[in-house]
């Protein structure tokens, strides 16, 4: 393979291993925006999807397997598996044992040893692996990082997360599914982005106690679901994700000892995404939201009684996460989310897990944080 850091090239030429709604919706367009990557292969077997790549992406190749994806190897400079969960730590390994960087969407494996394992792989190989945790790249997580990097809130008591939604009947498909082969459920689904935004805000976990449950009728896997972590600074992070929330709570709430923050809403982004708008088409207005959007800060007083004072949203950077990956693969630095740091989230995921099921608190051991 070319392109390693003592003979940079790009465009890199990316091999993308699945085209459903990670593929299609998050990574083909924002490697298509990113300057120094350029969308290569797309592997699919589905025929429709196929069609969708080429229309979207003129000039790309399809392949139906990812047995005719690395036998093309030395064509490609980098790897993203956008499939399945189950599949993502075999094809990981497949395509770090084939000399080529990768980047996997979260979560990166179904246990923090199976990450581990992929990291000293990826580090004994000098390559390049590094999870998609798109959500640091969040216009409301960005603005909280600045607000609590500046000291505005005075120091961090709790951090209130949420990720909900009302959708009282199961989709079905395998992120529903209750085979724990599928790595499906809520917890692992939209947990991995809320818990890694915990630890990136205030670093290693403690202790983790959790409530999973699975509330609707006909639902297989967890779709209501409570983390709550001390991280070993003291910070109590309180994070929900749920399907079946009926009134929605704020996005964030983060409470310090001057003020709070409180902001409701999405991150305009992944809607953007969906309706087929590309972070090229006007990058100074991409994931910019409205003032009516914004969150408050203040003390003593509720924002929705119009308390505190409004706080311009940062705009959110989606693009900003392959761009440091390009960045990564010229100098032979860090990724922007590393396997270890994906290891550190899933060992909360799976301390959450065993704290549900044996109904105590989880105790992280510092060196393996």
């Amino acid at each position: 393979m070319d392109g390693t850091p003592d003979t940079p090239r790009t465009p890199y030429r990316v091999g993308l291993i699945g085209y459903g709604l990670a593929g299609s919706v998050f990574h083909a367009p924002l490697i298509a925006a990113t300057d120094g990557l350029v969308l290569d292969t797309v592997v699919t077997a589905n025929p429709e999807r196929q069609r969708q790549a080429v229309t979207e992406h003129p000039g790309v190749h399809t392949v139906a397997d990812t047995d005719t994806l690395f036998a093309r190897a030395d064509e490609l400079d980098l790897i993203v598996i956008a499939s399945p969960n189950r599949t993502h730590v075999a094809l990981a390994r497949t395509a770090l044992e084939a000399g080529l960087p990768v980047v996997v969407d979260k979560p990166l494996a179904a246990t923090a040893a199976e990450a581990e394992a992929l990291a000293d792989l990826a580090d004994e190989r000098g390559l390049l692996l590094s999870s998609f945790q798109n959500r640091r790249w969040d216009n409301d997580f960005r603005t909280v990082q600045q607000l609590v990097r500046d000291g505005s809130l005075g120091d961090v008591l709790r951090f209130e997360s949420r990720f909900e939604r009302w959708r009282p009947r199961p989709k079905g498909g395998w992120r529903e599914s209750g085979d724990p082969a599928e790595i499906g459920g809520l917890l692992y689904d939209l947990g991995s982005h809320v818990v890694d935004q915990a630890l990136a805000l205030f670093g290693p976990a403690a202790t983790v106690y959790a409530e999973v449950d699975i509330r609707r009728p006909g639902a297989e896997a967890d779709d209501d679901t409570f983390i709550a972590i001390t991280h070993t600074n003291g910070v109590r992070s309180h994070l929900w994700v749920s399907a079946i929330t009926a009134q929605l709570g704020p996005r964030f709430r983060v409470l310090g000892s001057s003020a709070g923050y409180v902001k409701y809403g999405l991150d305009p982004q992944e809607a953007a995404l969906r309706e087929g708008l590309r972070p090229s088409d006007d990058r100074s207005a991409w994931g910019v939201e409205p003032e009516s959007a914004w969150g408050r800060i203040g003390a003593g007083e509720s924002p929705r009684t119009g308390g505190g004072e409004p706080v311009r949203t940062l705009p959110g950077d989606y693009p900003a996460y392959y761009s440091a990956v390009v960045e990564a693969l010229l100098s032979g630095g860090r990724p922007p989310v590393s396997a270890r740091e994906a290891a550190a989230a899933l060992r909360v995921l799976e301390a959450a897990r065993a704290s549900a099921d044996e109904g105590r608190v989880v105790r992280i051991e510092a060196a393996a944080a």
